[in-house]
């Protein structure tokens, strides 16, 4: 049981990891010239990867209860802090970092809830 847990949930964040993924592709097109080669083709390649993030978020779904699938999302803000640090440098404030720590716990808090409905219904 454990086990299909561990796997249901790291599915789900690499699914949110991918997700994340889109944001950065939209800024580095965001920096090209408007309808150039290289914007264009950005914004496509983020159009494709929102496409198959909305085909691997349906079978997540099928996986995960709503509830904890939608209180997981809010991982895509960290993964942002990771990435807007990594790609174009920018600080992680303490703020910043504050604001992760209560998005982690929410999503604890709502996980283990969702658990415990889980194991009452059975």
């Amino acid at each position: 049981m454990l086990k299909d847990f561990l796997k249901t949930a790291g599915l789900l964040h690499i699914v949110l990891l991918f997700y994340s993924l889109t944001s950065v592709v939209s800024k580095f097109a965001s920096k090209e010239d408007f309808l150039s080669v290289s914007f264009i083709g950005l914004y496509g390649l983020m159009i494709f990867m929102l496409a198959v993030y909305a085909f691997l978020w349906q079978k997540v779904l099928k996986r995960v209860h709503l509830t904890t699938a939608f209180a997981n999302k809010a991982v895509v803000i960290i993964w942002g802090f990771i990435w807007g640090l990594v790609f174009f440098h920018e600080a992680i404030t303490w703020n910043m970092i504050a604001g992760a720590a209560v998005i982690i716990c929410g999503i604890i808090f709502v996980s283990r809830d969702e658990g415990k409905k889980e194991e009452a219904d059975k």
